[in-house]
């Protein structure tokens, strides 16, 4: 497996990064955007890494046209995710409370429409029409709580 960036000492005001064994690696000039967040990218020179007696440790495959690129998530930069803040809503006390409801509200609703409705998959394409098949779902669901509860208020 390949060595880890955080093996690498990094400088980003001066733009600056030197590789486990000592070499200077050249900032790439520009920043990209990645999953989490802005990235500055750095790259040995190709006779450094080829001549590495390192190069098996933190490289992949052998050298063949670039020496090893080195990428580093910007701090401050971090994107927030919706995953991200979904968690932090989950992991907060009230989000705990909301979200142990669930299990005797909604979950029931999902069980009655897919065991007892049949409705395991969509089967409709385009989202207008797989939405209007959902709804129609919903609406034999809450028509049938409805004949329910007027079945039982008129026993009583």
């Amino acid at each position: 497996m390949a060595m880890h960036s955080s093996e690498f000492k990094v400088d980003f005001i001066n733009n600056t990064c030197i590789c486990p064994s000592g070499k200077n690696i050249k900032f790439l000039g520009d920043d990209y955007e990645g999953v989490k967040g802005f990235y500055t990218r750095f790259r040995g020179e190709l006779e450094d890494c080829r001549n590495c007696s390192m190069q098996s440790k933190y490289m992949r495959n052998p050298v063949k046209e670039k020496g090893r690129q080195v990428s580093f998530l910007n701090d401050g930069q971090e994107k927030i995710t919706c995953l991200d803040l979904m968690k932090q809503k989950i992991d907060s006390p009230k989000g705990r409370r909301m979200y142990s409801r669930r299990m005797w509200m909604i979950e029931p609703v999902f069980g009655n429409i897919t065991s007892n409705k049949g409705l395991n998959r969509i089967g409709l394409r385009g989202e207008v029409k797989a939405t209007a098949q959902w709804l129609m779902y919903c609406i034999v669901h809450n028509i049938e709580k409805l004949w329910r509860n007027s079945e039982v208020e008129s026993w009583a």
